[in-house]
């Protein structure tokens, strides 16, 4: 492989790299595809740091959760016979 490919190749790779940071980081520049945005909200902490506000469940979302996992697992065990 020539030098000078390879090292287009690392700059494409680079370049698909910031992108995704980007879009990771929040900070598009609005020249692709906007994405859905997490309905839990992001607070800064004391370190500066961004973190997600926690979201709770209610008890009948996780019943309904308790219920799915307890049917997939009896499903699972029927299969292993």
């Amino acid at each position: 492989m020539q030098l000078s490919k390879i090292l287009a190749e690392i700059d494409v790779e680079i370049s698909r790299l910031e992108q995704a940071r980007d879009l990771l980081s929040g900070e598009s520049d609005g020249s692709t595809k906007s994405t859905r945005k997490s309905k839990a909200t992001v607070e800064v902490g004391s370190d500066g740091l961004k973190k997600k506000k926690k979201r709770n469940l209610s008890p009948e979302g996780r019943k309904r959760i308790a219920e799915a996992v307890k049917r997939r697992w009896a499903l699972q065990k029927e299969a292993g016979k």
